[in-house]
């Protein structure tokens, strides 16, 4: 009987025989030779065999139906979008993933054992003529999807963990994985041992309940090691991500979304005027990259694409157009700086930034919100020491925000301590903008507004705020900067000076990656902890304590320097 049957029915009811003749117990020192004893119960213990997987081509929804038929199988519902294999698969083959139409099906088998398990079926639907035939014929050869699972007992960190760790013991391999939002599950993939004895299944998968991304990321960064080409693609298709999230954000599409319900693509093509197939790509990208969630009704907007929303508390919008749109074409001439020495942003626009954006009231402002956006940054910082003794001075104390933008982050200071008076220095619209902005929450009547440079620093604060400024100039402008504070600051002031910090052991930070950006759009940079110390020598400055921030920053406090005693 089985030899009238299509070679995808055949593969299908072997699978099936598999998952009824197989039990945890048994299946693991399979996959693991050498694996028994202790390790083996505690195995058996917290993660149990569930499926076995195969990835299926049929032309259409109803060949996979009449596939599934002939071997015994009942889908109880359609096919939900696959994210892992169809990323699997567009990388494998140098596709596009929105090109790969994959589904996921799991038909229930009960064991022989008693159990309740399932047969994994990921189906890429290959319709005739659609070009699809080599990645089918490939596939099928090398069966790469093929594989067990185990779910995992008890979803907990710990044990998580000390499953990984014993598989890698007995020879499995990290080999990719993903979290998949609309199961809300997360997968560990694995290559089995060498000495595997489970003819056909070379893979193996652990499935985790839940968002466990923490563990997962450690599991990749092995993978990954493994798979240097894979890594550099994903490198190399960065420009795609940005452009694609800064599009999303400049349609304004997460604002005609929902965050609990899907919306169909017709809908929110009409509503963001877009055309709905090349709407339904870009979504389908955002997806992968977790913004959003496809469902049978439409897509759904994440908690990570709600950030881009317009408007709402933590917007991250207009970080994203600024880095899709003038930032994003400076660094198409990184190389002319790298090679000149010459700003990237002033050969590409023909002047620097701030005077670009000046002339500009509408990128002005872009830029102005696009630094408030990183505002999570400041989130402890009004919890600092020296602004908590300020506010508990007798007569209240004085906070002076230097270059302060908007006044996102004097704001929260004010906020934070009702008894603090408020003083913000800053280009001219720039001021008015942040008068603006803090006149709306109340804080207006607390706060002075001066229009100036650097050389106006007023004099007579408790405490001076230098919010991400030293990074945009070189060293001696830094001194310059600096000087102008210690000759405002009186004796007994603090000031607080918040960077990111590049670090001294070469360890992997943010701080790092904007280093480039400083270097490509402002000619400024990064600096390590003893480079700020020796520019606040230079000025009469000390450096007192350093305190992290979230998002790589940190707070570097400041006082003057005293004078050697005779």
């Amino acid at each position: 009987m089985i030899t009238t049957l299509s070679g995808d029915t055949s593969r299908l009811l072997a699978t099936v025989d598999f998952v009824k003749e197989q039990d945890t117990a048994a299946l693991l020192p399979l996959l693991f030779p050498g694996l028994d004893g202790p390790e083996l119960r505690t195995l058996v213990e917290h993660c149990r065999f569930s499926h076995a997987a195969l990835l299926v081509f049929p032309s259409d929804r109803a060949e996979l139906r009449a596939m599934l038929s002939d071997c015994g199988l009942v889908a109880g519902m359609p096919p939900q979008p696959s994210v892992v294999v169809r990323e699997r698969l567009a990388v494998r083959h140098q596709r596009q993933a929105a090109e790969l139409d994959v589904g996921i099906l799991r038909p229930a088998v009960a064991g022989a054992d008693g159990e309740h398990r399932t047969v994994e079926v990921f189906a890429l639907t290959v319709p005739p003529g659609s070009g699809l035939d080599e990645i089918a014929a490939h596939e099928r050869e090398r069966q790469h999807e093929a594989h067990v699972a185990f779910d995992v007992v008890a979803p907990d960190p710990l044990v998580l963990r000390g499953l990984v760790s014993t598989f890698a013991r007995y020879g499995a391999i990290p080999d990719g994985g993903g979290y998949n939002p609309h199961e809300d599950g997360t997968v560990f993939y694995f290559g089995a041992a060498a000495e595997s004895k489970a003819a056909g299944y070379r893979r193996v998968e652990l499935y985790v309940p839940g968002d466990h991304r923490d563990v997962l990321a450690d599991h990749l960064d092995r993978h990954r090691a493994r798979q240097p080409a894979e890594t550099l693609l994903r490198l190399l298709t960065g420009a795609w991500t940005t452009q694609a999230l800064a599009v999303f954000a400049q349609l304004r599409v997460p604002d005609a979304m929902d965050g609990e319900q899907a919306v169909g693509v017709e809908e929110l093509a009409r509503t963001v005027g877009a055309r709905p197939g090349n709407l339904a790509t870009l979504l389908r990208y955002l997806a992968m990259l977790g913004a959003v969630e496809e469902s049978r009704d439409g897509f759904r907007l994440t908690g990570l694409g709600a950030l881009l929303r317009d408007g709402v508390p933590g917007s991250m919008r207009a970080l994203a157009l600024m880095y899709g749109g003038p930032f994003y074409e400076s660094f198409a001439a990184l190389g002319h700086t790298v090679r000149t020495g010459q700003v990237a942003f002033e050969h590409v626009f023909g002047e620097n930034h701030f005077d670009h954006f000046a002339r500009d009231p509408q990128l002005a402002e872009l830029f102005d919100q696009s630094m408030a956006a990183g505002s999570a940054m400041f989130d402890p910082l009004p919890t600092h020491p020296a602004l908590t003794a300020a506010a508990e001075a007798p007569a209240g104390g004085t906070v002076v925000d230097i270059a302060g933008g908007n006044g996102e982050l004097l704001g929260r200071i004010l906020a934070a301590h009702p008894r603090l008076h408020g003083v913000l220095l800053e280009r001219p619209h720039a001021v008015e903008a942040a008068r603006r902005r803090l006149e709306e929450a109340g804080h207006g009547t607390r706060c002075d507004f001066l229009a100036g440079d650097f050389a106006d620093v007023p004099a007579g604060g408790d405490v001076y705020v230098l919010s991400r400024v030293l990074h945009d100039w070189d060293d001696e402008r830094c001194r310059e900067i600096l000087r102008h504070c210690a000759r405002a600051m009186p004796e007994h002031a603090d000031l607080l000076v918040v960077e990111r910090v590049l670090p001294s052991d070469g360890s992997v930070s943010l701080a790092t990656a904007w280093d480039v950006h400083m270097m490509c759009n402002v000619g400024g940079r990064e600096r390590q902890a003893g480079h700020y110390g020796r520019l606040f020598a230079d000025a009469g400055l000390t450096l007192v304590d350093r305190m992290p921030l979230p998002l790589d920053g940190n707070v570097l406090h400041v006082r003057k320097a005293r004078p050697a005693s005779a």
